[in-house]
């Protein structure tokens, strides 16, 4: 048998268990949908949990952590197609350094929260980072640079739901409280683009009020997600500081490759001799963006033991909550003072 049999053999069982998860998650979005507003990456999430058992044997191993690892980070990578250089820059400098200090202090107190409630320091880099970038898909992507510890595929899992739960409560909560502190158009569109977890809900809040406000907290949330690679890379580092030996600095080829992407989406839309045929291959590499996150978080359900999840308790909530009410206060205080 050559290596290359072998090692189809030893991942396309795992890979193949994980496109079931998400085609079935796909398909259940639209009904669940009606009852409650859960995107088909969480839904994704809780199947493959629920298939643990099935999916513990060994012959789904190797396609679990292929997923899991590799195909993760170059779904990270494909991210940079969204952004476009042109959008951040129309921001303002003040309302980036607003949004950037806001982000920073979030992962830190992500950190200094885990460690107050006696957690690994991992979970706090999970519960920060999923709070101050794009929820499932920033806690995934942070998943890649902490180094294994024990449960840490189950606190992977609570971030995901947890950060999907607090942002359809913010999505709700949120534009009555920047009606209710007099911001105007341009600022209620920073503080939901700033403080809302997912992209998703990001979109509802803010076009749920205006067109403008709507506008604004799209491109002030795609600036996070811009922010995702020197997250990552600045999250890998602190854990190779913090502990020397047990954890690994990221290797930075997906999240150079995200640049790269970021600048030539905002590049290649202006060159008519490429921007018809751009146009295509954009969306066909986002559609597939799409699939490989939804492959990536299947993996991860089917990976995740459900008692493991029943064993986290109330520190876990209290982390990604106080996150959120960090990233909501500074924002908010930073827009108040620039008023």
């Amino acid at each position: 048998m050559t290596p290359v049999v072998a090692w189809l053999r030893g991942a396309v069982p795992g890979v193949a268990l994980s496109a079931v998860v998400a085609v079935a998650a796909v398909a259940a979005a639209p009904l669940v949908a009606r009852v409650a507003p859960i995107p088909a990456m969480v839904l994704a999430l809780l199947i493959g949990i629920a298939l643990n058992r099935v999916a513990a044997r060994p012959v789904f191993q190797g396609g679990l952590v292929l997923c899991v690892k590799t195909i993760l980070r170059w779904a990270v990578a494909l991210l940079g197609l969204r952004i476009a250089l042109g959008d951040i820059a129309a921001l303002g400098l003040s309302s980036a350094a607003l949004v950037v200090v806001a982000m920073a202090v979030t992962v830190v107190a992500g950190f200094v929260c885990a460690r107050l409630m006696g957690m690994a320091p991992g979970f706090g880099a999970l519960a920060g980072a999923g709070t101050a970038v794009c929820g499932a898909s920033a806690t995934l992507a942070t998943a890649t640079v902490v180094p294994p510890y024990p449960g840490r595929e189950a606190d992977i899992a609570f971030v995901v739901v947890a950060v999907n739960a607090l942002s359809t409560l913010a999505m709700v909560v949120y534009p009555p409280l920047a009606s209710g502190l007099g911001l105007d158009a341009h600022a209620t569109g920073i503080l939901l683009g700033g403080t809302i977890h997912d992209v998703a809900q990001v979109v509802g809040a803010g076009y749920a009020v205006s067109e403008p406000v709507g506008n604004t907290a799209v491109i002030v949330k795609l600036f996070r997600v811009f922010l995702l690679l020197p997250m990552i890379l600045a999250i890998g580092w602190w854990m190779v500081k913090a502990a020397p030996g047990s954890a690994k600095a990221p290797v930075p080829g997906f999240a150079l490759v995200f640049l790269a992407l970021c600048v030539v989406n905002t590049v290649a839309p202006g060159m008519s001799a490429i921007a018809p045929a751009y146009a295509v291959v954009k969306d066909v590499l986002v559609a597939l963006t799409n699939a490989m996150l939804l492959l990536a978080i299947s993996a991860l359900g089917l990976g995740t033991s459900l008692a493991a999840m029943r064993m986290l308790g109330w520190r876990h909530l209290v982390t990604v909550s106080v996150t959120t009410v960090v990233i909501l206060v500074v924002v908010t205080a930073g827009l108040l003072a620039l008023a």
